[in-house]
């Protein structure tokens, strides 16, 4: 099946029997206008109330990103803050909140950390990866905690068509980087299956200035990743499927505090690096009931791993966290207007660590429903979702939107929803640095919405909104967190998309005022301005694209007292068809060689900025026999 017959179909069906065929679900992850994060269903994405952006797999190999946070800077309303380059850890800012305030889903799996919330999305190789969702604004109602600022949701490679398909992609380049992946997919009208391996490898930068000599060596960086996928039709009305991603590898990286020795009180310098894995596992069965009932189950158990080591010593440190859960939804459709969607949910995180904790599980239960009306002059959406968390009781979130549309072109959005945060692990029970009391953070949001399509060729999304958080969770004074910090989010987002003179461009503009209420100081690491603007034009066998990322000037400290400068990256890439099985990529990134940080760190009582790749270049070939 040609996807230009499904984008068909898709675009003929009503949201509610998309899913009608088998694989339907399957197929409309190639599809740039469809979305599925929003409600855990397919539907169109113009029909969707949450401000979303799509990349397809399409999409990746043209824009040739090197990682899922390279592809996310180009989100409107999203920031990045890395720590020194490929492999390390980035802050993922959605509309302003903190990676913690966000959640991470790997093909329906929660994915985050429980003891630290970060999600270690560095470390999912991009070229395993079919196709990344990003929601703005809080989905409480659809996913529980972790979802303030947004959702990420990213999916596994899958097989395209029936038959057998094979990929194999070589690339080098500066800082001793190699990427090497290749791949396996087909199927019959039954069954489809996908298979893949990569292994990306780096020499990489030394990310600090001033600190020990130890620490003067490049931070190497290698991801060992595999994915499989497989599904089956048994009719039109039942599907199966299984999916698994594990990425597992080393990351050095810089100490420049050194590690203080409690016999003789000083600093002893060390060499660091991280033996990492992200992994996870997913099943569903998809069932059509009848004409207006659809029910879907999912099972997962996800993974991750961290052991933290010295090559100047036999220390060693472990922080392991895995997460099994369920979920049963129920998409009704009552009548040609109402629609009804009912789930529960069930997950139970656990820690092993080298580091005791006071409590090492707990588990959250949940149940949601959202009701759907579709008038011929408005539509609306409100939902409501309740958990049930082991050690903080009941906790209810409230959704609802009003769409007006203005006429066929334009459509005007109204939106507010609540969401809240769990503290995790580290907040409640690492030793000396912990505050058992701490109560989740909680947050509301309003939305104006604004979506037009300008012409044929021209597509403007726009989203004003404002987000206030309470007991939000800081350090205090005695380095434990606290629930004292209020804040205030305001912020403009625009999303332009348009054809002119056979070039496609793509810009994402962004204007936030992150706040704390109580001192009035703007939130560390967030710049108030960003710009993302990518250009892309194919003549025959030859594409060429260019990219702009411009980032104003940030504070890296609650106090607005260390200023981080802003900066501009430009970078160009091209492609070169060779034959029906041969292509040839090539990209330059930070084409400027510009000097910036995105973060700073403290030594010998100075200030410095961690560093990032200056000019980087890659060359690959890939390889898709016929067989």
């Amino acid at each position: 099946m040609k996807l230009s017959r499904i984008a068909l179909t898709l675009s003929l069906l009503p949201a509610g029997q998309l899913l009608a065929d088998s694989f339907e679900r399957e197929q409309a992850l190639k599809l740039p206008d469809v979305l599925i994060s929003a409600n855990r269903q397919v539907e169109a994405r113009n029909d969707s109330s949450a401000a979303n952006t799509v990349f397809t797999r399409d999409d990746i190999d043209r824009l040739q990103p090197n990682s899922v946070p390279d592809l996310l800077r180009r989100v409107p309303g999203v920031q990045v803050v890395q720590t020194g380059g490929r492999g390390s850890l980035p802050g993922i800012y959605i509309r302003g909140t903190r990676s913690a305030q966000s959640l991470v889903l790997v093909d329906g799996q929660r994915i985050g950390n429980s003891t630290s919330g970060d999600s270690n999305l560095q470390h999912l190789n991009i070229d395993q990866i079919e196709r990344v969702e990003v929601l703005r604004g809080s989905r409480s109602v659809i996913y529980g905690s972790d979802a303030i600022g947004g959702v990420i949701q990213i999916f596994t490679r899958r097989g395209a068509e029936p038959g057998l398909q094979s990929r194999l992609h070589l690339g080098f380049g500066n800082y001793g980087t190699w990427e090497r992946s290749l791949g396996l997919s087909g199927g019959d009208e039954q069954t489809r299956f996908n298979l893949g391996a990569s292994l990306d490898e780096t020499a990489g930068i030394n990310r600090t200035h001033e600190s020990f000599p130890s620490d003067r060596d490049h931070d190497a960086y290698r991801n060992k990743s595999v994915s499989f996928s497989l599904s089956h039709a048994f009719s039109d009305d039942l599907e199966a499927g299984l999916n698994v991603l594990d990425n597992r590898g080393k990351s050095e990286f810089d100490n420049p505090f050194g590690r203080f020795d409690l016999t003789t009180f000083e600093s002893v310098e060390q060499q660091p690096y991280n033996d990492f894995t992200v992994s996870s596992v997913s099943s569903y069965v998809d069932a059509r009931i009848n004409d207006h009932w659809k029910s879907r189950v999912e099972l997962g158990h996800s993974e991750n791993l961290e052991t933290s080591l010295d090559k100047l010593s036999d220390e060693h440190s472990v922080f392991n966290t895995y997460r099994d859960s369920a979920n049963w939804q129920n998409d009704l459709t009552l009548d040609e207007r109402n629609s009804l969607l009912l789930g529960v949910d069930w997950y139970e995180d656990q820690v092993n660590s080298s580091t005791p904790f006071e409590e090492d599980s707990r588990w959250n239960r949940a149940a949601f429903v959202q009701h759907r009306f579709q008038a011929q002059s408005f539509s609306t959406e409100l939902g409501l979702r309740h958990d049930q968390n082991q050690q903080f009781g009941g906790q209810n979130s409230w959704s609802g939107t009003f769409t007006l549309p203005l006429n066929p072109e334009n459509d005007v959005l109204l939106s507010y929803s609540e969401g809240f945060r769990a503290p995790t692990f580290n907040d409640l029970y690492y030793p000396g640095f912990s505050n058992p009391n701490l109560k989740p953070e909680t947050s509301k949001s309003y939305e104006l919405q604004w979506r037009s399509q300008l012409s044929e060729t021209s597509r403007l999304e726009t989203s004003l909104y404002r987000t206030n958080l309470e007991d939000a969770i800081i350090f205090g004074s005695n380095s434990r967190p606290e629930n004292v910090a209020s804040a205030r989010i305001d912020g403009f987002e625009a999303a332009l998309k348009q054809e002119l003179f056979g070039w496609q461009s793509n810009l994402g503009l962004a204007i936030i005022d992150p706040r704390d209420r109580d001192s009035g100081h703007t939130l560390a690491r967030r710049a108030r301005r960003t710009l993302s603007l990518d250009l892309d034009r194919q003549f025959d066998r030859l594409g060429l694209g260019a990219s702009w990322q411009a980032v104003s000037s940030s504070y890296d400290d609650l106090d607005n007292r260390n200023r981080l400068g802003g900066y501009g990256l430009l970078g160009l890439r091209s492609s070169w068809l060779l034959n029906r099985e041969i292509s040839l990529e090539m990209k330059v990134d930070n084409l400027l060689d510009k000097g910036y940080s995105r973060a700073l760190y403290s030594h010998a009582g100075n200030e410095y900025g961690y560093r990032e790749e200056g000019r980087a270049w890659m060359f690959g070939v890939t390889w898709t026999p016929e067989i």
